[in-house]
């Protein structure tokens, strides 16, 4: 990708991609799936240096990364204020100087991620802007409240207005391999959800291994998710590269099968400029650039706009900024 076509790309709205309507549970196709954890190690490991942009076209992939983040406050301190500032800097994710020097006016952030709580004010303060709020859900970040209320809680939250549902997986069921388990239930959760696209968090550093990982998605994905991601942000171990090639390879191998796109969300520990360069350059590796545009990849994060913005400062004005001039509010 050349600087003009990711400037461009940056700016396109988001594509009418058609919805997952997923599958039949294809048990011996999740059987078959495998993780060679030596060689993805190997692949992950060797990418950082093989994948380096510099200078214009680093700023086109940062500026590609902006459109891309799930701007989130998931604190138990969060405030309407909090919220209602975190929706202006989504709106305005870099200064307005910044931006016309780059040409890049307009440029605003995928969405904007709350608890449910907070879903009226983030969706006022975003009215007119065409950025959705996103809401975790499902007893989110464990997922072990009563079953009824997870999906009652999806129903509230695209009632009050939610686009998008991040909600959590049972994780004993892929511990357990109880596959039927976990299919019904994602299924569950995507039909409450009616026309608000879900993001399946698998919580990635809780399943065990890299094959669970990759059976996991595989098994949301055939259940209608229209995206995987990684983790809540809450767990020992969020997103990684190795967990991320699996994901994405699952993707791809479920799109070869039915035709249909699913994104994905690396979510957790991504929180400098140069960690985005490298998943940008893995996804347009591994599933090509229709997965560069919102929505079909997102980073959950809100610390890696704040080094973005001081990476873009540099380029412009040659000189690094103090890190509290890019708050998030």
């Amino acid at each position: 990708m050349d600087s003009q076509t990711a400037e461009r790309s940056a700016q396109l709205p988001q594509l009418a991609e058609p919805r997952n309507p997923g599958m039949d549970l294809d048990l011996d196709w999740v059987a078959a799936v495998q993780a060679n954890t030596s060689a993805i190690e190997r692949r992950c490991a060797t990418l950082p240096g093989r994948r380096s942009v510099k200078k214009d076209h680093q700023a086109a992939w940062l500026l590609k990364a902006i459109s891309l983040i799930d701007l989130t406050t998931l604190s138990g301190d969060d405030t309407e204020g909090r919220v209602r500032r975190l929706c202006a800097k989504a709106r305005q994710p870099v200064s307005a100087g910044l931006l016309r020097r780059l040409g890049m006016e307009g440029l605003t952030t995928g969405a904007v991620c709350v608890y449910h709580d907070m879903i009226p004010t983030a969706v006022k303060a975003l009215e007119g802007t065409g950025i959705p709020v996103a809401a975790v859900s499902t007893g989110f970040p464990a997922g072990l409240s009563p079953f009824h209320l997870r999906v009652a809680e999806i129903e509230e939250s695209v009632k009050d207005g939610a686009e998008e549902i991040d909600i959590v997986i049972t994780r004993r069921h892929v511990l357990q391999g109880n596959w039927q388990a976990l299919y019904d239930e994602m299924k569950a959760f995507r039909q409450a959800c009616g026309d608000a696209h879900v993001k399946a968090i698998l919580a990635t550093g809780e399943l065990g291994s890299l094959r669970n990982v990759a059976r996991a998605s595989l098994v949301c994905m055939m259940a209608g998710a229209d995206f995987i991601k990684t983790s809540t942000g809450k767990e020992s171990v969020n997103a990684t590269l190795p967990v991320s090639l699996v994901m994405i390879r699952a993707i791809r191998d479920y799109y070869d099968r039915t035709g249909y796109r699913v994104g994905y969300k690396p979510a957790g520990g991504i929180s400098k400029a140069k960690d985005a360069l490298v998943y940008l350059a893995l996804m347009k590796d591994e599933l090509g650039d229709r997965w560069l545009q919102p929505d079909l990849f997102r980073f959950g994060a809100s610390s890696l706009l704040g080094d973005i913005e001081r990476q873009l400062e540099h380029h412009v004005t040659g000189a690094y900024s103090a890190g509290y001039r890019h708050s998030m509010g």
